[in-house]
């Protein structure tokens, strides 16, 4: 049924030309679906209505095969004899694709018995609004018995070259693209390594999500399960769990993956969070106590951070025996206690207890705690250290691995200059020997920034992910030798990875800058990587992408700067192209993630080339060089944007020196408001969520003054006015002169919207060029589906305003008004 229809030209790939009139004459044809009269059991239906031959058109038919690849191409007439003599159905199919906002109407000529589709939805108005997109027109028009129809279509639009008509499969990247589909959340191997969980979530173009996990036998490939519930394997038999409804209270199932029987393991399970000891015999829980109480009208708030729900409860330990049901209490007070690590054997646990105190860095402080589960006696491994993040056992329960900042065990671990203050979130590796608690520094000159590590007990080594540069990268430790080991991996971010406890067998996740979501296991032993499922094939099926290159310069101070661009898809080096640069948030490097808040092809799509840059003080590139976001407040960040924008351009000529823009988020929003403040390179800002004024960030936020014992170690308003004031966008208003767009969540409580408001209103008083976009019910980052779209739409139409000199999207999105 499907063909290809030639209606006046031969078929040919690419792009064609522009214009104000467009002349379809290219449109790909599926039919004739023949119909038949039905049988008239009564002349009228229930709303007394007569049949006519056009309630045909309402007929349900799937429209893609218009596109679909296959059939024949014979330039048939658009009513073929085989439907001449019947009512007939037939679909015409096209192309547009458009890289800015556009509006243009559509005409159909030579029938009046049509409808019309665009990306599968249908529309009564034939003036289309387009947002940019590669976009699928479908026209579904009736014939009837002895008619020879043949349809013309054309747009019209006022907006010269924007639209085109796509010949070939190709489509344009969107933030569509990035929101729909499947995507992996998590990965497990059963603890003999014959068996693979792998939890999925496929976003919906409702804004709605189904999430399901999949059991699959490796040798095999067979999948075994598919199930809705979040399931978990047992830590030594090969069996998985979940938990359920009973019709006494929650139960605890345990299935068996070769034959699917379910067994009841614990019926009447107690409410709460726990994990499975290693031993299978008990359940370890981690449990709430709910602290007092205020009135909700009228409270009082005993600490800067009671603000935050939830910080007067405190969590404890108990544990649930197996066999008797018993629920025993393992720790009791007013300090949060948590654990980290349960010993191979059962015997011990290692916890973790809270201290909060004010008026010294650091205000929280945590002591480490060898808890025997026999006696219930703690041994202090290491007392309230306010730099450690995590520990656990080696599998022989004599080795300790411990998470922390370069400052933890009495610094120990620092490798930084002379007066500089270690970043607080570069993670590093340390180890303790239980029997003498000496303690060993793994990772002291070991660049990357440490993120989870497992100690694999099927072959005593470590595996850990880690920042690494602009990448997550996968790594291998011996602790006997103390070397580490870069894992050789196809994918530049490792997401999550898992290390079967009795086979040396991995399974990890991740993407690239340049595509999404693909799954591997690695043969620990042979260091074998082989590719289980990409998600990727199916995500960017017809995509075209541009390329992603790095570039990296050697600063004025002698610091080579990591870096990356992409360039637009059908990129011509001849022509010059606008230009976005962006940046980290926080003190983490901009990754190379595919699928970001800041989808970097997306943006390239568009018709931009997008310089993504490191600047100095982001983690992965080593201590000293994460120290330099340590009370500097974005000096040396801005100067190496400027000089890497500038070199930039200098060695790309085919980027347009006069419309470059850039874009941050959060400590990149502060930045982006900085660099205004400090140069005239950039034709256009957006800050989002970004500090304008350090002295109340620093105590209106949640995090506020918590953040700032990262970013201003020892530092504190009343003692450096220089650092706090000075180095505020506030207080350097009258220095902007770039168009500067404001976005915030208005109920952010990490940057509260206020530093938003007063840098928005200083500017207006200043007369200057700018605007605020507040989002309604949203924190610090735009989660809800419909917001999200209209939050990066706005972002878009600014810069399509200001570096395409096209204000369109801009003024459809918010209608200028005079008040």
């Amino acid at each position: 049924m499907k063909r290809d229809l030639l209606l006046a030209c031969a078929l040919c790939g690419g792009l064609l030309a522009n214009a104000e009139h467009i002349d379809v004459t290219s449109l790909r044809y599926s039919g004739p679906y023949v119909l038949q009269r039905p049988f008239m059991v009564d002349s009228t239906d229930v709303d007394a209505e007569e049949w006519v031959a056009k309630d045909w058109l309402d007929t349900p038919l799937s429209l893609s095969q218009v596109f679909q690849t296959g059939g024949d191409s014979d330039g048939i007439s658009l009513s073929s004899d085989e439907g001449n003599d019947s009512y007939a159905l037939h679909l015409l199919g096209f192309v547009l694709e458009n890289t800015h906002y556009g509006e243009a109407e559509l005409k159909v000529k030579g029938t009046d018995a049509f409808l019309l589709y665009v990306d599968g939805v249908q529309t009564k108005d034939m003036k289309l609004k387009l947002e940019p997109a590669t976009h699928q027109i479908v026209v579904k028009y009736l014939s009837v018995p002895g008619e020879q129809v043949r349809p013309t279509v054309s747009l019209e639009t006022s907006q010269d070259g924007i639209f085109s008509l796509r010949q070939d499969e190709g489509r344009m990247f969107t933030l569509s693209d990035v929101l729909h589909g499947t995507r992996f959340t998590g990965v497990e191997l059963s603890a003999d390594g014959q068996y693979l969980m792998t939890a999925y979530q496929t976003g919906l173009k409702d804004g709605k999500s189904r999430t399901y996990t999949r059991i699959t036998h490796l040798k095999s490939g067979k999948t075994v399960a598919e199930r809705s519930e979040s399931l978990h394997w047992m830590p030594r038999s090969c069996k998985y769990y979940y938990t359920r409804q009973g019709v006494s209270g929650r139960q605890l199932v345990t299935v068996d993956p070769v034959t699917g029987m379910e067994s009841v393991w614990i019926d009447n399970l107690p409410d709460g969070e726990f994990r499975i000891a290693p031993t299978e015999d008990f359940l370890l829980f981690t449990l709430v106590q709910e602290g007092p109480k205020e009135r909700k009208d009228i409270y009082e708030v005993i600490d800067p951070d009671d603000r935050q729900p939830g910080w007067r409860n405190r969590t404890y330990l108990a544990r649930y025996d197996l066999k008797t049901g018993l629920m025993q209490r393992l720790t009791f007070g007013y300090r949060n206690v948590w654990s980290t690590d349960i010993a191979s054997d059962g015997r011990s646990l290692l916890m973790m207890v809270s201290t909060h105190r004010m008026g010294k860095r650091p205000t929280t402080l945590s002591s480490l705690y060898r808890l025997d589960l026999e006696t219930l006696k703690a041994e202090e491994l290491v007392k309230e250290d306010g730099f450690i993040s995590n520990a656990v056992f080696s599998p022989d329960a004599g080795k300790v691995l411990i998470t922390g900042s370069p400052e933890a065990l009495g610094g120990i671990g620092k490798n930084i200059k002379e007066g500089q203050i270690p970043s607080m979130i570069d993670n590093q590796l340390f180890l303790m020997d239980l029997s003498d608690k000496k303690i060993s520094p793994l990772t002291k000159y070991f660049n990357p920034n440490v993120q989870r590590a497992v100690w694999s007990k099927a072959d005593g080594k470590v595996y850990f992910t880690a920042e690494n540069r602009d990448c997550y990268s996968l790594y291998c430790l011996d602790t006997e030798k103390g070397d580490i080991r870069q894992l050789d991996v196809p994918e530049e971010m490792v997401f999550a990875f898992s290390a079967a406890s009795e086979a040396p067998l991995m399974a990890f996740y991740g993407e690239s800058a340049s595509n999404s979501h693909r799954l591997y296991t690695v043969d620990l032993k042979k260091q074998r990587v082989d590719l289980k499922e990409d998600l990727s094939k199916d995500i960017l099926s017809g995509i075209e992408l541009g390329t992603c290159e790095a570039w990296d310069f050697v600063s004025s101070k002698g610091d080579t700067i990591c870096g990356r661009f992409y360039l637009p898809p059908h990129f011509d080096p001849s022509r010059k192209y606008p230009m976005i640069v962006n940046y980290y948030g926080g003190c983490s490097p901009t990754s190379r993630d595919f699928e970001s808040r800041y989808p970097h092809h997306a943006y390239a799509a568009l018709g931009y080339v997008v310089y993504v840059i490191q600047p100095s003080g982001a983690t992965g590139f080593g201590q000293e060089f994460s120290a330099r976001h340590v009370n500097t407040f974005g000096d040396c960040v801005a100067e190496d944007i400027i000089e890497g924008t500038r070199k930039f351009i200098e060695e790309h000529p085919y980027v347009n020196a006069k419309k470059i823009g850039c874009i941050g988020a959060s400590y990149g929003g502060f930045m982006t408001q900085y660099l205004q403040t400090k140069t005239d390179l950039f034709a256009a800002a957006i800050s989002h969520a970004g500090i304008s004024d350090h002295t109340s960030y620093w105590g209106e936020g949640y995090w506020g003054y918590s953040y700032s014992e990262v970013s201003a170690a020892h530092s504190y308003p009343w003692k450096n006015k220089e650092l706090f004031v000075d180095h505020s966008p506030l207080f350097n208003a009258e220095k902007v002169h770039t168009p500067l767009l404001f976005l915030h969540g208005a109920v952010d409580t990490n940057v509260p919207v206020g530093e938003s408001i007063q840098m928005f209103t200083a500017l207006k008083l200043l007369g200057r060029e700018t605007a605020m976009v507040l989002v309604e019910g949203q924190d610090h980052h735009i989660l809800d589906y419909g917001k999200r779209i209209r939050w990066q739409n706005t972002i878009f139409a600014w810069f399509a305003k200001w570096l395409q000199d096209d204000p369109t999207w801009w003024n459809v999105l918010y209608k200028p008004k005079t008040l």
